[in-house]
């Protein structure tokens, strides 16, 4: 994860490959309930006013973040997938009934495939790219980009060349990884 950028924006053409890449990624039932949310250029400001309003910028600890040219909002519609799900191929799933019906809401988890292909496309392409939470800001962040009220964001994606310095990893990277033996479960638990 790339934390601090420098100025230079991302080719359109560049962008439009990796957004393109960005959606074609599973989805239950093809339901496509996906949307990407871009602020590119001075319009990420508006994303960082309501996120990391100027006040707390002093003592934020990634500032070249905010120089990233490029934010995505991976945004799923629940209400697509109930709607799919109530159609008449999966109406047995019992998914159509409401959101509560869905034991793992994949609206999230589609948007998520799209997260991450997202992310690796970045990578692959020469550029850098950093996942982030909005956490308590999501009302707040649909509200000021007239995403609908029913949507829901999965994070925000930070897109941008990578700043040659001023890279610093969160304090959660220091956290030791479990050993492979200790995560893969052959032939079962």
């Amino acid at each position: 994860m790339v934390r601090s950028f420098d100025d230079r924006p991302v080719p359109p053409d560049l962008l439009d490959e990796l957004l393109a890449l960005a959606v074609r990624v599973p989805a239950a039932g093809n339901t496509q309930g996906l949307d990407l949310v871009v602020l590119e250029g001075h319009e990420t400001a508006r994303y960082w006013d309501i996120t990391l309003p100027a006040p707390r910028r002093p003592s934020f600890p990634w500032p070249g973040l905010l120089r990233a040219p490029v934010l995505l909002i991976p945004v799923g519609d629940p209400a697509a997938y109930v709607q799919r799900y109530a159609e008449p191929d999966k109406a047995s799933t019992g998914l159509g009934a409401g959101v509560d019906a869905w034991p793992v809401p994949y609206w999230f988890v589609d948007s998520a495939f799209s997260a991450m292909v997202a992310l690796l496309a970045a990578v692959d392409r020469g550029l850098g790219a950093c996942f982030f939470g909005q956490f308590g800001h999501e009302p707040s962040v649909k509200a000021a980009l007239g995403i609908p009220p029913h949507r829901r964001c999965v994070g925000t994606i930070a897109v941008g060349f990578e700043a040659a310095e001023g890279q610093r990893r969160s304090f959660s990277a220091r956290r030791p990884r479990r050993s492979l033996d200790e995560v893969v479960h052959r032939g079962g638990w």
